[in-house]
């Protein structure tokens, strides 16, 4: 027999899809702009990105009858915005994002390389995501410092909208920061003009500094940060789907995407719990419905967010990165937490945190992957002693 979406379902789907872009696409602009694309090209990359996590999310939740949300990397996203420019230019990012894909899929088809991420101390892999996050966290601070009216009404609609439903926070800034963009800074025509972004096609470019400083680092995020927890969100509300073909999916979604700028897809968190949970339906074996309005609602904002992209390109950046910060707030608090919570690894997490804050490169490789090294390093090496 087939089921029918509820009201309940659906609502929950879009509002799902609301917060899944509303809350992150910031954070995803940041990160593309930052490491080296054109203003083309992170347009292309948002759609790209937005369209293969709708349809990825569709698939999977049809396939297992389950509320498998799929969203982008905002970790992922995080990392790219606070590494820089990918030496070499754009299409080496792009190569890196192809690595990402490709090691996605091996994940869930090559039992034992998943099971290597999943055997990083999870408190490391914690500290490493926190000194990633920490330099876009502070943006809100500082936006405030910088531009002192616009930066307090965003963080105080975040924080009052906060108080009432929290879900709703980022999205709520959001629009307030877009309200006080559009009330000073000349909007560009291609805002209105140019709803629907041209794709751009991006040959990429494979280099051992992109391959260890972006790809590896980008996709150790995304499996520690995103997928692993998107499986315990799923777990919590009772749904038991298979890893590896979920995990073969959203690599073959990555894969399609970054030729086109979009940097890498996986299980949703957030948007997982609110597609699972009892307020989607009460019936568990249909709550499958909002995560496949969710990713509708995805593929359909993605077809026309090249005016958002515009209109951020012509946004002071202080603002874009104070909301991107306010929308990671949680996920530092959460890792930050993590990395400190088991006295065993605390000194090697600090040490993680330290190196990877630091933003400081060596060989052409930014700061993450060398804090995750230096953790584990001191890690051994402090089993060893004790041992």
């Amino acid at each position: 027999m087939t089921s029918r979406p509820s009201p309940q379902a659906i609502a929950a789907g879009l509002i799902a899809a609301f917060v899944g872009f509303g809350g992150a696409f910031t954070v995803v602009v940041r990160g593309l702009s930052a490491a080296g694309a054109s203003p083309a090209e992170v347009a292309s990359g948002l759609m790209a990105v937005t369209i293969a996590m709708g349809f990825s999310g569709i698939l999977l939740s049809l396939r297992f009858r389950m509320p498998i949300s799929v969203a982008w990397s905002t970790p992922g996203a995080a990392l790219l915005a606070s590494s820089g420019a990918v030496a070499g230019g754009y299409s080496y990012a792009v190569g890196a994002f192809l690595i990402t894909g490709a090691l996605l899929m091996l994940s869930g088809v090559i039992k034992p390389l998943g099971r290597a991420v999943a055997a990083i101390p999870t408190p490391i892999a914690s500290a490493m995501l926190a000194g990633v996050l920490l330099t876009l966290c502070l943006a809100p601070v500082k936006a405030v410092a910088i531009s002192p009216l616009a930066g307090l009404a965003v963080v105080l609609t975040w924080l009052i909208v906060g108080l009432w439903r929290k879900v709703l926070a980022v999205p709520a800034a959001v629009i307030v920061a877009a309200v006080i963009i559009a009330a000073t800074t000349p909007i560009p025509s291609a805002v209105s003009e140019g709803l629907v972004p041209a794709p751009v096609l991006i040959a990429p470019h494979f280099s051992l500094a992109a391959l260890i400083g972006t790809a590896l680092p980008l996709y150790v995020v995304t499996m520690a940060a995103q997928n692993i927890p998107g499986m315990a969100v799923l777990n919590a509300n009772d749904y038991r789907p298979e890893f590896g073909p979920i995990l073969r999916n959203t690599g073959a979604f990555t894969l399609l995407a970054a030729p086109f700028g979009g940097h890498a897809v996986n299980l949703a968190a957030i948007t997982a719990a609110l597609c699972a949970g009892p307020d989607a339906d009460p019936d568990k074996d249909n709550r499958y419905w909002a995560a496949v309005v969710c990713g509708v609602a995805y593929v359909l904002v993605g077809l026309i967010s090249g005016a958002a992209t515009a209109f951020i390109a012509a946004a002071p950046p202080v603002l874009i990165e104070a909301v991107a910060g306010l929308a990671l707030l949680g996920a530092f608090g959460a890792s930050t937490s993590t990395a400190l919570s088991a006295p065993d690894t605390r000194e090697a997490a600090v040490v993680t945190f330290l190196v990877t804050a630091s933003g400081v490169g060596f060989l052409g490789i930014p700061g993450a992957f060398w804090g995750l090294i230096a953790g584990i390093a001191f890690h051994l090496i402090n089993r060893a002693r004790v041992a």
